[in-house]
């Protein structure tokens, strides 16, 4: 592998730097997950409680960890399959994503392999950061909307959308007038 090519592998926007993020914010998940015994919630008069717990089941954390699994196992099995390597036995998350990042060496002689972890490892991090309710990063985009003359535009990196944030207008600027923006 080449210093470039392994320079760009570990730079801030490639696989290694993203599977990293995710492997150390899954387990966080896994733990907003379970309901927290340390506070109780207030029960109605004449409720009952189901199954020992009066917490709510967070469906949107569950559906969290249902799609980053079902990612990691896909993208375990992308790798290989493109690298030529054989199966391997099931395992956590965590290990799948440790597997991937132990091959990133490899990779490096395919650069569209590269981009195609990075960017589904970006994606089920964003994920992630959303179940655990960390707020979406926007960037303040230098010029004045075409649609309402207002300097209220951003940038959503997650979304990969430019848009006014102006709550009168909320334009959603397109291609050549996004880069222009």
């Amino acid at each position: 592998m080449s210093a470039p090519a392994a320079a760009a592998l570990r730079d801030s926007e490639g696989p290694a730097v993203w599977l990293g993020a995710l492997a150390r914010r899954f387990p966080d998940l896994l733990a907003e997950l379970a309901p927290s015994t340390s506070r109780p919630l207030r029960e109605r008069p004449g409720a009952t409680r189901v199954g020992g717990t009066a917490a709510p089941v967070r469906l949107y954390v569950s559906d969290a960890i249902r799609d980053i699994t079902d990612g990691v196992v896909e993208l375990e099995e992308a790798v290989r399959d493109r690298l030529g390597l054989r199966r391997v036995p099931a395992a956590s998350v965590p290990v799948r994503l440790r597997r991937v990042a132990g091959l990133l060496d490899r990779v490096a002689d395919h650069p569209d392999l590269a981009a195609h972890i990075a960017d589904e490892a970006r994606r089920m991090t964003y994920r992630c950061a959303r179940a655990l309710g960390d707020p979406e990063q926007l960037l303040r985009v230098a010029g004045r909307c075409p649609a309402c003359d207002s300097v209220s535009l951003r940038a959503f990196p997650e979304r990969a959308v430019v848009m006014c944030v102006n709550p009168v207008c909320r334009h959603v600027l397109e291609g050549a007038e996004a880069v222009a923006g």
